[in-house]
């Protein structure tokens, strides 16, 4: 693979590693050989390893002591706690919108979900995924809490690879609106409550999707002992 990288190159690296995470290239649980990147990528084993320390950081993978760095493999007990966490933050976002004018939200969540359904028309898993993300985190960014933001954000990271497993399985015969219908409405309503309860119910509908389809990727990955728990950051 030939790749022109630019300057920050760890970072350049980072990206592209994690996309080949999100999308199942590399599997829950698999070995990332320093090596191997460094043929794949054309570049040394020092910003390999860097950008394996910001995907570590991140919460994408883990580092082994003796055996290496490998694609995270989550419990279901980490997926749940990671989604109720979610919920909670993202219903508590919409909340915090009562001391802002939400009419530029709204037309930014509408942006959103026009791409959302164009995504879904497209069976554009990448762009579907991207959509779906972009809306879930504009209530936080338009309340200019910037930690707030930041930690949705990172939450949104490391179930990227969850979500975007179970879209791919399921988006041809998902209804566009199946993870965001509601919210819309509720808020041009001024019922921010309502918005509120209706995004942690979405996040909530979604885990028992997230769970079966992660149980059938993961297949007979074994899980390796050490510390593997999902962080914040």
């Amino acid at each position: 693979m030939d790749v022109k990288a630019p300057a920050t190159i760890p970072y350049f690296l980072k990206e592209q590693i994690r996309e080949l995470i999100v999308d199942g290239t590399f599997r829950p649980g698999q070995p990332l050989r320093e090596q191997d990147l460094e043929q794949r990528f054309g570049t040394s084993r020092s910003p390999i390893r860097e950008a394996l320390r910001l995907l570590e950081r991140g919460g994408l993978v883990v580092h082994l002591q003796r055996k290496g760095f490998r694609i995270r493999r989550y419990s279901q007990t980490e997926i749940r706690q990671v989604y109720m966490l979610y919920a909670e933050l993202e219903a508590y976002s919409i909340m915090q919108l009562s001391e802002a004018a939400d009419s530029p939200l709204l037309d930014d969540l509408r942006r959103h979900e026009a791409r959302i359904a164009q995504a879904q028309a497209d069976a554009d898993v990448r762009g579907y995924i991207g959509a779906l993300r972009d809306f879930y985190l504009a209530s936080a960014r338009f309340t200019g809490n910037v930690p707030l933001a930041d930690t949705l954000s990172r939450l949104y990271e490391q179930v990227e690879p969850l979500r975007y497993n179970l879209v791919r399985r399921t988006l041809a015969a998902t209804p566009a609106d199946q993870y965001h219908r509601g919210i819309v409405p509720a808020l041009a309503q001024r019922d921010l409550a309502g918005a509120a309860r209706q995004a942690h119910v979405l996040v909530r509908e979604m885990l028992p999707r997230i769970l079966s389809a992660y149980e059938q990727w993961a297949g007979d990955a074994g899980d390796e002992p050490g510390d593997d728990r999902l962080r914040v950051a």
